[in-house]
């Protein structure tokens, strides 16, 4: 399956929140509309889509702060996984991190999930000994 990756646009956001709804990665507290909208504004050539046969299939958001590389968000069409797509997009993110100096990779993935945590594993991550912790600076919870 030949999937051509590149950077997000615009007219991709429809299909990049579906894709994320399919692969339940979107949570009331995180409005994907301002996540990609934040994303956008930082680094907008690290933000990765997919495209089979024109349709959004796959996508990452990759970010590099100048210690420790991140991935978020990625997501594989559900009815396309266990193809290489999801190893062809996270080569690429970390290729452009590689190109901007990154010496790492980060990211977080739930407990739960253990088939991304399989995943990651056969892509060469590991579990680090380390706490991951977080802190609200906006809400983006609808208000009532």
């Amino acid at each position: 399956m030949e999937m051509q990756i590149r950077p997000f646009a615009a007219r991709d956001e429809p299909e990049v929140i579906s894709l994320w709804e399919r692969c339940e990665l979107t949570r009331p507290w995180n409005d994907p509309r301002k996540d990609i909208h934040r994303k956008v504004s930082v680094s907008p050539d690290l933000f990765l889509v997919g495209e089979v046969d024109g349709h959004v299939v796959a996508a990452v958001m990759a970010g590099y702060e100048g210690h420790r590389g991140w991935l978020n968000y990625l997501a594989i069409d559900p009815s396309l996984r266990r193809r290489g797509l999801g190893r062809a997009i996270v080569e690429e993110a970390e290729r452009r991190l590689r190109l901007r100096g990154c010496p790492k990779v980060n990211l977080q993935v739930r407990t739960t999930n253990r088939e991304a945590i399989e995943f990651y594993r056969r892509l060469g991550y590991s579990v680090d000994e380390a706490v991951s912790m977080g802190k609200r600076l906006e809400s983006d919870e609808p208000t009532r």
